[in-house]
């Protein structure tokens, strides 16, 4: 949680005569690459990147632990970032540790452990392929004593779990000022994982249950160094329920380049080279869970004097299914046993009237194909996207051809999959012209989805079977915990009054959070909802603010500042008319706010504080700050406060806070703060 105040390519001709392929060789060793923003380090071995600011060096150190460090010196380094790879303990390497509570056990470290700890924050994230959890705290180190005692340490830091290791990145410095924890905070965003990495220490998965929502196509092309190459190893990862959204991409893991792919009801992949062999081919499984791949003991016959292998297929009993691209053979495999035969040698459409309009010489393929639950294989007409239809099993064509309106009109359909969306509906995805459309098969309403260029589709949840008795899926919760601190001392205040509520229009029911002796409190947030917040404790300002819950478990303490002589505090969201003293209604919820405070603490009196830029004539800036402060002091006298509670004073752009250089940090110096001139 964040507080916050206010066609495909006529693939057999053109793909070919596309860019020449350029190839680049990165040695297996790590290696650090100069950059005008800084240095690109990489641990092959390790299978991990990340850049680092230019001026820090590295010193790297035994089983992929490094250091990176403001030089010239490592003996004196006011600043240094460590990261390291260890394989986790046996019992541990096959769980999710998120699952297992590894946010807790951080919690538990930080709150019980350190001294004066403050948790800025602490969210973890699931990405699928690793696990993460990230940190930033804050702590009085006794292994850095002054004069006046500890100093306060601040430490930052990335915790990713992938395949039995731990990869920890972790900074330290001041919590006070630091010059360098900007550049910090960008090293270890910079960190990604990369493959292969080490060898998988993590037991096999489970087999998985039928077939899941996501398709995947071959990507025809790839963008490098500014120009656009012939591609067909690279699969790209979509969902059927929001397949709009980016891919993940699976980046030449293909040991070939390929024009046909087929997915299996066991989520694998499977592809045959697009090499004009015609010789025998073995077919080969890509398992984008795990994102390896070994070829199969399965082999396809001879494709046959000047064709190659164009489409992948799968039916309704998971068989799958390979093609030719002039459309005269057809073969099966059944990856139950293993077995390969071969469906048709001639293509059925032969047999229709209307073959001749689509069979001349010179005309597009029609040999890409998906299947449909009833055992009908669907054909796309390169040329402008016609359907094309045949009975697997009687070998029989249907009398027409289907069109599709709404598409364009010429040129390069290739890939076809017909998938459920997540209300059942059927939608059939073509991959055609620089993009892949989508038809509903109902009101035939044809939308384009994604640009890209691609070589085929493959998917197969059309035959995944209902569950018999569906459970219904229990509420997403992103549960946040923290604590309530005093802002000076960062003690717990326990007794302090923490209520939140949804900001939503139908939800105005406040939820009261009840505080353990600690300070803590713990609230189960619905993912990126936003919640306003209320805190309130005798002798401390109000807080009333707004955060937006993270999308999983979160932690984050909150800090209530001491009502002491001497304490500035801004008013914020406290706003006037462009260039005059007149208060806008948005400024009433805070100055309610400081009215209810003042009238809550009879002994408590302030001073209004009025502050401009610097544009314009001096002491006009003067004069204007004086006339806000004076509108303040009547918005809260009408509340019922005492006027001789409330001196004032306006600075004009005496006082900045932020530089007056730019107006983004300038309106920053537009404001009126209050400060306590007594307490009793």
């Amino acid at each position: 949680m964040t507080w916050f105040a206010h066609s495909a390519w006529e693939k057999i001709w053109l793909l070919p005569l596309l860019l020449l392929l350029l190839a680049a060789a990165a040695p297996d060793s790590a290696r650090a690459q100069g950059s005008t923003a800084g240095q690109v380090y990489t641990d092959a071995r390790g299978g991990y990147q990340l850049g680092y600011p230019a001026g820090w060096q590295v010193m790297p150190g035994e089983n992929h632990r490094t250091t990176f460090y403001v030089g010239p010196d490592w003996e004196t380094t006011p600043a240094t970032a460590t990261i390291s790879l260890h394989p986790l303990p046996d019992e541990r390497k096959g769980l999710n540790l998120l699952q297992a509570g590894q946010l807790d056990s951080v919690w538990r470290y930080v709150t019980a452990g350190r001294p004066r700890a403050r948790v800025y924050r602490l969210e973890e994230r699931d990405e699928d392929r690793f696990q993460e959890l990230r940190y930033d705290y804050a702590f009085d180190d006794s292994a850095r004593v002054t004069g006046s005692g500890p100093r306060r340490t601040r430490v930052l830091g990335r915790r990713l779990w992938r395949e039995g290791y731990e990869y920890r990145l972790e900074y330290r410095g001041p919590d006070g000022p630091d010059p360098y924890r900007a550049a910090a905070q960008q090293l270890l965003a910079s960190l990604r994982l990369v493959s292969p990495g080490p060898p998988s220490r993590r037991p096999p998965p489970p087999p998985p249950q039928g077939c899941d929502d996501k398709f995947y196509g071959i990507a025809a092309l790839r963008y490098t160094n500014d120009i656009w190459e012939d591609d067909c190893r690279t699969i790209h990862e979509f969902s059927s329920l929001d397949p709009a959204q980016p891919p993940i991409i699976h980046r030449r893991v293909l040991p070939f380049q390929s024009y046909a792919l087929a997915k299996g009801f066991d989520n694998c992949l499977y592809a045959v080279s697009k090499s004009p062999t015609n010789t025998p081919e073995l077919v080969y499984r890509y398992n984008p869970a795990t994102r390896r791949g070994e070829y199969t003991s399965w082999r396809l016959p001879a494709q046959g004097p000047g064709g190659v292998w164009i489409s992948g297929g799968t039916d309704d009993r998971g068989d799958l299914y390979f093609s030719t691209s002039d459309g005269n053979l057809l073969v099966r495999v059944q990856p139950a046993s293993g077995q390969v035969s071969t469906v048709w040698s001639q293509d059925p459409l032969r047999r229709a009237s209307y073959f001749k309009a689509l069979g001349f010489a010179g005309a597009g393929t029609h040999a890409n194909f998906c299947f449909d639950a009833r055992r009908t294989i669907y054909q796309v007409y390169s040329t402008d996207g016609s359907l094309l239809r045949i009975n697997v099993d009687s070998r029989q064509p249907a009398p027409d051809i289907q069109p599709l309106d709404g598409l364009p009109e010429r040129g390069g359909y290739s890939g076809i999959l017909l998938q459920n969306d997540e209300f059942g509906n059927r939608r059939l995805f073509l991959a055609g012209p620089k993009a892949i459309y989508q038809i509903d098969m109902d009101s035939k309403v044809v939308a384009r989805i994604r640009r890209g260029v691609y070589t085929d589709l493959a998917g197969c949840n059309l035959f995944r079977k209902a569950a018999d008795e569906p459970l219904s899926p229990a509420p997403v919760r992103a549960p946040w915990r923290g604590r309530v601190l005093d802002a000076v001392t960062l003690q717990p205040l326990p007794r302090a009054g923490l209520r939140l509520r949804p900001v939503t229009v139908s939800a105005r029911a406040d939820t009261a959070l009840a505080l353990t002796a600690g300070g803590a409190f713990s609230f189960p947030a619905r993912p990126s909802n936003l919640y306003a917040a209320q805190l309130r404790l005798p002798g401390y300002v109000p807080l009333d603010t707004t955060f937006a819950a993270a999308t999983g478990p979160y932690a984050q303490d909150v800090l209530l500042r001491p009502l002491g002589v001497g304490a500035t505090l801004e008013l914020e969201n406290v706003q006037f008319a462009r260039g005059q003293g007149e208060l806008l209604t948005t400024s009433f919820p805070a100055l309610d706010t400081l009215a209810a405070l003042l009238t809550s603490s009879p002994g408590l009196t302030i001073e209004l504080r009025g502050h401009t830029d610097n544009v314009g004539d001096p002491q006009k800036n003067v004069e204007l700050s004086q006339r806000r402060v004076a509108a303040v002091k009547a918005y809260l006298v009408k509340r019922g406060v005492a006027p001789e509670r409330i001196s004032g004073v306006g600075l004009g752009g005496s006082e900045p806070k932020a530089s007056n250089a730019q107006e983004n940090t300038r309106r920053l110096n537009r404001r009126v703060e209050f400060r306590v001139t007594g307490l009793r």
